[in-house]
């Protein structure tokens, strides 16, 4: 262990490289935009956004893809953020997809596979050459496949074997036109780290992800949300649980999980213990195949 008061934190260490990283990108692209859905993470990366250009704005919008079942609480959080900092919000809208007819609703009701369309669509109208994705290397084994400067193709697809080195924190910021880049400010940080940080810094989050009482039902061993989106259904009672979120998404697909943690103390005790990722715990979408988040990546999705 390095006792020299010059040492730096493992959160220090974590918070200068994305910062490094954010302005790395400001200076190497004309058009970059922040993917922000209201989650932990991308509200951690746009902290570390205005730390890095503090007392300056961002100088990148925001772009929220709406699935139309989203948490209430999370839009309400994410329309104070943009109207406190005074950033500007792109949404690209599922529903409005599935209202002219270029998407059909599923089966099952779950609208995240949706998502890649309107995505890779706004991408192209608005010419943005970066795009900030709050995704870690250690949620899924996809993501963990990701360098911090990801291509996307003209067609926004992901190829794994056009991954370019990134020795010394160097990153290769070149595309053709027609061509992003998904930046990954977050790669090396953990489900830890990010509530380690967010305790550190102070940072308010949607209250959904600490405990409280919510009527859910089970499906697939996940506690879900009932809604519009078409459940429960007759056979699947509804209980009044204590619960809490450990990753947000749609709400046909994100689970809570049985909890008392009222506190970030308290969250940051429960993750310390836990053997399962949030994404493998809680998230429906990344169940359906084995390589259901690497194939959603190929066409299109962060």
């Amino acid at each position: 262990m390095n006792d020299s008061p010059y040492a730096l934190s493992h959160l220090d260490a974590l918070e200068s490289e994305s910062v490094h990283i954010f302005r790395e990108v400001a200076g190497e692209f004309e058009r970059p935009v922040i993917l922000f859905s209201g989650g932990k993470d991308s509200i951690v990366m746009l902290h570390l956004a205005l730390k890095a250009f503090a007392p300056a704005r961002v100088p990148f919008a925001l772009l929220h893809v709406d699935t139309g079942h989203n948490f209430p609480e999370v839009l309400e959080y994410r329309d104070r953020v943009v109207e406190r900092h005074g950033l500007r919000l792109h949404v690209a809208s599922v529903q409005d997809y599935i209202d002219r007819g270029l998407l059909r609703e599923r089966p099952d009701g779950t609208r995240n596979p949706l998502q890649t369309l309107p995505l890779t669509e706004k991408i192209a109208a608005e010419r943005f050459d970066a795009v900030f994705g709050g995704g870690r290397r250690d949620e899924e084994k996809a993501r963990a496949k990701e360098r911090v400067f990801s291509l996307r193709d003209e067609f926004s697809q992901w190829d794994p074997r056009r991954q370019r080195p990134e020795l010394w924190q160097l990153y290769n910021g070149r595309h053709a036109p027609g061509e992003h880049v998904r930046v990954f400010p977050l790669s090396n940080w953990t489900e830890l780290d990010i509530w380690q940080y967010i305790d550190r810094e102070k940072i308010e989050l949607p209250e959904i992800y600490f405990a409280h009482e919510r009527e859910v039902f089970q499906r697939s061993g996940m506690w879900l949300t009932g809604g519009d989106w078409g459940g429960p259904s007759d056979a699947e009672p509804v209980e009044l649980r204590t619960v809490r979120y450990r990753t947000v998404g749609d709400m046909s697909c994100t689970g809570a999980v049985d909890s008392d943690a009222t506190t970030l103390e308290a969250v940051i005790a429960e993750i310390a213990a836990s053997r399962l990722t949030e994404r493998g715990a809680t998230r429906a979408d990344d169940k359906m195949s084995e390589a259901a988040m690497e194939d959603r990546k190929r066409e299109g999705y962060f």
